[in-house]
């Protein structure tokens, strides 16, 4: 029988993840599932909030602030599950939202990857899969976010529209993705030199190198209430996520790279910590 595995990595997250903890037992999976906690060493006690407070979610201290990538192969690693939810801590599932990315998985064998229509705390949508990012797809994608954030209404309506059919994409959001275990360890789980940024991007491609698809599904509706590490450490976070960017097109578009990092240190945002650019695809 398919067993399920949610895995949910924090960071002084102790404000958050009560209320995604809290949405999972208002809204448990009808298959047999279990918790996973990975904490990257939050100095706010998330860890031992969680324990106090959730006794049967099993936490895993990683030690240290290791990122969302090495986290998350931490908990799929200590995990048993054939189907492993990807589930970020500000995040709260809807009803049967968890059981609708299981069903698009199980309808469709050559699957490996569903997302959800991702909402904010008022219902509103976010553009949380889209195209392979390259200089192009990524004006556009930047272009439609930023559109629906400031609610220009064209923008908004377009959005609400393009989130609301199921189609095969290039990526979901890791905010929430569910992925077959197989396929997982098949591309040697979340490539761990992405800290924060683009490691779902990237998962995905990897995945979708083997074949194999991956789904939006909106019949899956989970709000994602976003922003709380900008909120908290902005520099820091803008930092990781230009080495992310620089990473990625290292590894997926390297002939654009000196382009990418001549355009931002003309900008002033040249990350200042040198780039381990991931292996390129096979």
């Amino acid at each position: 029988m398919t067993h399920l595995s949610i895995v949910v990595v924090t960071y002084n997250s102790r404000d958050c993840v009560d209320g995604c903890l809290a949405a999972l037992a208002r809204h448990p999976p009808r298959i047999g599932h279990d918790v996973i906690v990975v904490d990257n060493a939050s100095p706010d006690g998330t860890a031992s909030a969680v324990r106090r407070h959730w006794p049967a979610v099993r936490v895993v201290d990683a030690g240290a602030n290791v990122g969302f990538a090495r986290a998350s192969n931490l908990g799929i690693r200590q995990s048993s599950g054939d189907l492993i939810l990807l589930l970020n801590p500000d995040t709260e599932v809807g009803a049967g939202a968890v059981d609708a990315l299981v069903g698009a998985l199980e309808s469709d064998r050559d699957a490996a990857v569903a997302g959800p229509r991702l909402v904010d705390s008022d219902g509103r949508p976010e553009l949380s899969f889209g195209a392979m990012p390259g200089p192009f797809a990524e004006l556009r994608q930047k272009a439609l976010v930023r559109g629906n954030q400031r609610g220009v209404p064209v923008i908004r309506g377009y959005v609400d529209r393009l989130t609301r059919q199921p189609r095969v994409v290039d990526w979901v959001s890791g905010a929430c993705l569910l992925v077959r275990r197989a396929d997982a360890e098949a591309v040697g789980l979340l490539d761990e030199r992405f800290f924060m940024y683009a490691e779902d991007v990237d998962f995905c491609a990897a995945i979708r190198a083997r074949g194999r698809k991956v789904l939006f599904t909106p019949a899956a509706e989970v709000v994602h209430v976003r922003g709380q590490s900008v909120a908290s450490a902005p520099a820091a976070t803008e930092a990781a996520y230009r080495r992310s960017q620089l990473a990625f097109y290292a590894k997926h578009h390297p002939r654009w790279t000196p382009l990418l990092r001549a355009y931002l240190k003309f900008r002033g945002r040249l990350p200042d910590i040198p780039i381990d650019p991931p292996a390129p695809l096979r």
